[in-house]
């Protein structure tokens, strides 16, 4: 099983288990996010952390494409 697997399966679980409690998956979310942040700044400095985020705002359109350079 990889990372994301176990990732994607605590976070289906997260939510389901939020529905049920009456709070909305966007509020999961956040907090999810926040610990993701917590949990990278234990090993990563505040700019590398800063630029993974930018990294994936910046990507977050699943309609765009991308350039990709071919060797």
């Amino acid at each position: 099983m990889s990372a994301s697997d176990i990732a994607r399966r605590h976070f289906a679980a997260a939510l389901s288990e939020a529905k049920e409690a009456g709070y909305a998956g966007d509020a999961v979310a956040r907090q999810m996010l926040a610990l993701v942040v917590s949990t990278y700044l234990e090993s990563r400095s505040v700019a590398d952390v800063r630029a993974e985020i930018l990294g994936a705002a910046e990507n977050v359109d699943p309609d765009t494409d991308y350039m990709f350079m071919r060797p």
